[in-house]
Parts: structure tokens; sequence; C-alpha cells
């Protein structure tokens, strides 16, 4: 799961679904008979309202397009949805509650970065250097990001005018590689823990 938003000026509208995806791909590569499908490139966007790139299908559609994508695989024992952005985060959540008392095996997680480094900030500037570096512009200067309930609810334009929730000035690709690692490790142990 990931998202077609404005990540500041140095990051393409794809990042959460780059990431999402790499993170995907590195974890299925230690689970025996694991499948990826392609990542769904839009979600629930609405906080980046305003800024150009900025294309959102909303909560709800998120929800509902997450509830239909597992409805429609009762040929898998299990789901897990690797979710790359924040503004989906409660949409899945409430997809997954749904499909929960139906039923079926399903999981969602997304990796968890640093307080006040939420969006185009030194961790996903890092990630990006490490997986599309020739994707990253000149670093600009950030600012510290507000909690995620706040950005979510006020909108990231009520917390910087860049579109920047964190400081990229510190980021490098072998940060970047690390951090990713870390996340592929966490998800194969949930999967793994859970199964």
């Amino acid at each position: 799961m990931g998202s077609c938003e404005q990540h500041g000026p140095h990051l393409p509208l794809d990042t959460d679904t780059q990431i999402a995806t790499a993170i995907a791909n590195g974890a299925a590569l230690q689970i025996e008979h694991a499948l990826v499908a392609p990542p769904v490139a839009y979600g629930s966007s609405g906080e980046h309202d305003g800024f150009a790139g900025t294309l959102s299908i909303g909560a709800a559609v998120t929800e509902l397009l997450v509830v239909e994508l597992a409805r429609s695989a009762p040929w898998v024992d299990r789901l897990v949805f690797v979710n790359g952005h924040g503004g989906n985060l409660e949409p899945v959540r409430r997809a997954i509650e749904l499909l929960r008392r139906e039923g079926r095996r399903v999981d969602d997680w997304w990796p968890t970065g640093e307080p006040g480094d939420l969006h185009a900030g030194r961790v996903e500037t890092s990630v990006m250097l490490h997986l599309n570096p020739s994707t990253v512009g000149d670093l600009p200067a950030g600012v510290v990001a507000p909690p995620i309930d706040a950005l979510i609810s006020d909108g990231v334009a009520a917390h910087s005018t860049s579109g920047v929730l964190g400081d990229p000035t510190g980021a490098s690709a072998d940060e970047g590689a690390r951090i990713l690692q870390g996340w592929i490790d966490d998800l194969v142990a949930m999967i793994v823990g859970r199964n």
C-alpha cells in the first residue's frame, strides 16, 4: 500500500509506494511460498491536499479497496498489507477489523519512523538514497513534525510550507540500507511470529 503525494521538493511522488514495495519484496525473499502483489499506488492522502502532485482516493475508498482485495483472494491462507503511508493507517486497520470478523487471516504492517521525522525527512530520504538515488533532489531544510494525529487532522500545509516533516539534511544511502533492512527484519518477524 503506497500513495501518490508530494514528498517535499526532493523526493518522488511515489516514495511511499517504492519503500513499501522494497520492504515486501525483501521479506518475501525470506519467507517460503510468499507472493507479493503489485502495489496499490494511491491511498488516503487528504492531509497533503493543496500540494502539487498529490492524488488521493480518500479514506473510505482505501478501506473498501483493502476489503475487496482481501475478499478476492480466498486462495491464500494469509494476507499481509505492507503499508508505506501514514494516511492509510486508519482505513487499512478498519478494513482488517472487518475482514477478521469475516474469518479471514489478515494483518497489516507499516514501517516505524522517528518522532519528529514523519514525512520526507531523514528516514525516508535515506531509504530513497539507498533504493533509487537518481530520484532524490537537493536536500531542503526541514521542520519538526507534529504527532501523526495532528498531521492527519490539520494537514501537512499547516505545519510545513515545503511539505517536509523532518530534517533530510543528514540523510545517507548507508543509513537508508540499515533502516530498510531493519524494516524487512521486523516484517519477517511479525509474519513468522504470527504464523
